[in-house]
């Protein structure tokens, strides 16, 4: 007799139903493992893990039990509510259509309702591809896709291993790399956006991070005039793409 798959929402819970939901062809965004356990099955689901690629996080106890109440067994498993594309395929394809590719990449952006405004933003202004870390990423549940405006079913979503690696890896596609920092004097307008271009934001919180920064071509920021010296990350997101966008319709 097959176990009982315990689910809530976006997530299943418990040691039986989180092995099954990993050996599926489900999409999984990621798996909480509670901290510090001894437990040979959870040590078998981090394995398991590893071995299939799905991000996994060590948490404390009380961050488990926040999510449910019910008897999790120390491990939580969400489902993401889209199809994750491959960077490889996108950056063909955008070439062979003659267009010069525009990427965006998130570094540390972890709320859900930034994610969801940024992709909205992201799908208006033609960006072919998102591209996230596999940890320090927001969850792409039913929460974000909403924020989204159902955004995220039409740009696609690219998930990494190593952001610098992806970084690298389009520099030496031909792409310009340029992070947006306010750690800088180049402003957004000085930058040339019609070309293929990689652009970079990081979190509200810590902003990019160094190996990424000193990657770049270019590091610009947004000019501020008032006295709040910071835009909401996903505010600022939409001034420097709606630049890029100026640009190539000049």
């Amino acid at each position: 007799m097959g176990n009982k798959v315990i689910m809530e929402k976006n997530f299943i819970y418990g040691i039986h139903s989180v092995e099954e939901a990993l050996h599926s062809d489900r999409v999984i965004d990621k798996v909480f493992v509670v901290k510090g356990s001894s437990n040979e099955a959870i040590r078998a689901i981090v394995g398991l893990a590893r071995k299939k690629q799905v991000p996994y996080i060590l948490v404390p106890q009380e961050k488990l039990d926040r999510i449910t109440r019910k008897n999790h067994q120390g491990v939580i498993c969400f489902f993401s509510s889209i199809e994750f594309a491959s960077l490889d395929n996108i950056l063909d394809a955008s070439f062979q259509s003659g267009n010069d590719p525009v990427f965006l990449m998130l570094d540390g952006i972890t709320d859900v309702r930034n994610f969801g405004a940024i992709a909205r933003t992201a799908e208006c202004t033609g960006i072919d591809a998102i591209i996230v870390p596999f940890k320090g990423a927001a969850q792409v549940g039913p929460d974000a896709l909403k924020t989204s405006s159902g955004a995220l079913n039409h740009i696609p979503v690219c998930r990494v291993k190593s952001l610098e690696g992806t970084v690298d890896f389009l520099r030496t596609s031909g792409l310009q790399i340029v992070t947006c920092t306010e750690k800088t004097t180049k402003e957004i307008y000085d930058v040339a956006f019609d070309t293929p271009t990689l652009i970079v934001m990081g979190s509200e919180e810590k902003g990019i991070q160094g190996t990424i920064r000193n990657r770049a071509d270019h590091e610009v920021k947004i000019p501020m005039k008032g006295k709040v010296n910071s835009l909401n990350v996903s505010v600022a997101t939409a001034v420097i793409l709606y630049e890029m966008v100026r640009q190539r319709t000049q």
